[in-house]
């Protein structure tokens, strides 16, 4: 039987996995930084928005890594090579492997170490959460790169 903590660990990767396939498949550095009308979030910020997310909420909130999260530069820095978003999916499953391998069963239902929604939740749903939140935001990369990666 698979533990809690084995599932997540398999599905945070998996999903990583496919958000590199994702990056991989924009046609050119350019068409990862495309916005459009009321499209605002192209796939290369929102890359980086979830590999800073995960490398705080998991990486250093959990793993206790030293990642210094800097949220205003997920959406405003722009034109990263797509070599150096690949990178950061890489290190950010490096980085969530190793907190979840360390983190005991025990913690998944104790309270998360912070508030992040002004109440207080356990580990596991919060992990639940990020995992959610990676799988919707992979999802709107997929969109955005058929939508307008082909200009």
């Amino acid at each position: 039987m698979n533990s809690i903590i084995s599932i997540l660990q398999k599905l945070f990767s998996k999903e990583l996995d496919l958000l590199t396939t994702e990056i991989n498949a924009y046609p050119t550095e350019e068409s990862l930084w495309g916005v459009d009308g009321n499209i605002k979030n192209p796939g290369g910020n929102l890359c980086l928005h979830l590999c800073g997310n995960l490398q705080h909420f998991v990486g250093n909130v959990l793993g206790k890594t030293d990642y210094v999260r800097n949220r205003e530069a997920e959406f405003a820095d722009k034109n990263v090579p797509k070599a150096t978003l690949l990178q950061q999916i890489q290190t950010t499953k490096e980085s969530v492997k190793a907190a979840l391998a360390q983190l005991p069963a025990e913690k998944l239902n104790e309270e998360y170490p912070i508030q992040v929604f002004g109440e207080p939740m356990t580990t596991e749903y919060f992990l639940t959460h990020l995992l959610a939140h990676l799988s919707y935001h992979r999802g709107q990369i997929n969109y955005h790169r058929r939508l307008l990666g082909e200009r």
